[in-house]
């Protein structure tokens, strides 16, 4: 069995979905079909996510919501038009808008998620009509039949039983068709995946099924060494490990998101990333282990958007339990952290800017000053983290100081550098404002010019 999941821009149109129904067509085993909310159909587009986000605001500050909500029922009656359906399935979709908007509004976040999980759910709806209607044999199965996801307030995650619910999803008959991006709690209540929700719901579902691998659709024929926006004509990567690209997702591969890895990593289901307009392209493969090549380094990637804390004591190595108590101050205040590079009396920890707040920052700061005796702390923003991913990195001597100098000859300071016991990553920390500048660096030295 194949688990496949298409996202939004292969679901943007019906002239997409055409595509979508014949790649499931062409191959009996692609069984289970997970999908996201229409995205863009050029670059000028809205995605539905994004109305149906104008939809929630609008029920939330109580005004006038008919034209919101028919924006987005026109938009899935264009669907529908172009694959010659009949508007029962935009009655359905309508009738469950008007249901959603209807909702409890007394938490914000939960009535905001419930509106745009409509989008990937009525897709699903739409698509499984259709494949009906063309003669393969599907079934629309909601995340309610079996994704349990956890309490709030920690992010979303399956719960171990939602994969012995979703089990017997292997012996279907029919095409399943799932909606990614959101599971229900036990006690029934909607709750969204963190970006790249629709990854992650096929990736649960393949690991559930136990499938011989997981196919994920978007619109690129492979995963690059760099962010081809930044460096021109980069290498295809046709194989990689999951380590390696949990690694490169974390730090901005926009292509699959790393935490969609984990279910499949758990229980070793190989995944191909395919391009929908393309589909016989080989893609990537993201495997438990390959062959080392020649290169030691196998793509490089940078992400911005990361706030520093800098606390600093003297003979603080000597103090049992210092980092515990500071870690601990931003866990009260719910930030998880990235990296802690140390000294013998200072200590720095890295975490996503968007955790932060002037207020949490207010307090951090007091705190670690009062409760720590620290002798020195600042907050410092504006940083990016570059990665540099290769599972041949261990045995290379030298790779730290080639990329420092190629960093160096940027003009930009290191921050900070972070290599962590697998060294299968090294992670470099500088002024957001250089990010592109050094992508470009490291790839002229480890990809352009490499010693292989």
């Amino acid at each position: 069995m194949i688990v496949c999941k298409f996202g939004g821009t292969s679901v943007a149109s019906a002239e997409q979905i055409q595509k979508v129904a014949n790649i499931v067509k062409s191959n009996p085993a692609r069984k289970i079909v997970a999908v996201s909310a229409p995205g863009k159909r050029s670059g000028d587009d809205i995605k539905v996510t994004d109305l149906l986000i104008n939809l929630a605001m609008a029920a939330l500050k109580n005004e006038e919501i008919e034209e919101e909500l028919q924006i987005v029922v026109n938009r899935f009656m264009a669907i529908a038009d172009g694959l010659e359906l009949d508007h029962t399935i935009c009655d359905v979709i309508a009738e469950d808008l008007h249901e959603r908007v209807q909702g409890d509004k007394s938490n914000e976040e939960m009535f905001i998620d419930s509106i745009k999980a409509a989008g990937e759910d009525n897709n699903a709806k739409l698509i499984a009509a259709y494949f009906n209607s063309i003669g393969m044999p599907a079934r629309y199965v909601s995340p309610k039949d079996g994704l349990v996801v956890n309490d709030l307030p920690e992010r979303t995650y399956a719960l171990p039983e939602a994969y012995a619910n979703l089990a017997p999803l292997r012996s279907t008959k029919e095409i399943i068709v799932f909606p990614g991006f959101f599971g229900y709690t036990k006690a029934g209540i909607l709750r969204t995946f963190d970006r790249g929700g629709s990854d992650i719901t096929g990736s649960i579902l393949a690991a559930a099924v136990e499938a011989e691998l997981y196919e994920n659709f978007t619109d690129v024929d492979c995963v690059f060494s760099a962010n081809p926006k930044v460096v021109n004509d980069p290498v295809e990567i046709k194989e990689i490990t999951y380590r390696e690209m949990r690694e490169l997702s974390y730090a901005g591969f926009s292509v699959f998101h790393d935490e969609a890895l984990m279910p499949v990593y758990k229980i070793g289901v190989p995944v191909n990333i395919k391009n929908t307009n393309n589909p016989s392209a080989p893609g990537t493969r993201i495997v438990p282990r390959r062959s080392v090549t020649g290169r030691p380094v196998t793509g490089i990637s940078a992400d911005s958007g990361f706030s520093t804390l800098y606390v600093s004591k003297y003979l603080m190595n000597r103090e049992v339990g210092f980092g515990r108590k500071l870690l601990q101050i931003l866990e009260d205040e719910n930030i998880s952290y990235e990296h802690t590079p140390s000294g013998l009396d200072d200590i720095s920890v890295i975490m996503r800017s968007n955790q932060i707040t002037l207020e949490n920052e207010e307090r951090i700061l007091s705190r670690v000053k009062n409760e720590l005796n620290a002798d020195d702390v600042q907050m410092r923003h504006g940083f990016s983290m570059i990665v540099i991913v290769g599972e041949g990195m261990r045995n290379n001597t030298g790779l730290a100081a080639r990329a420092a100098t190629a960093i160096s000859k940027t003009g930009a300071n290191i921050e900070m550098i972070n290599q962590g016991s697998s060294e299968v990553s090294l992670v470099f920390g500088v002024l957001q404002e250089y990010e592109n500048q050094i992508l470009q660096a490291l790839y002229e030295e480890f990809f352009a010019h490499a010693r292989v």
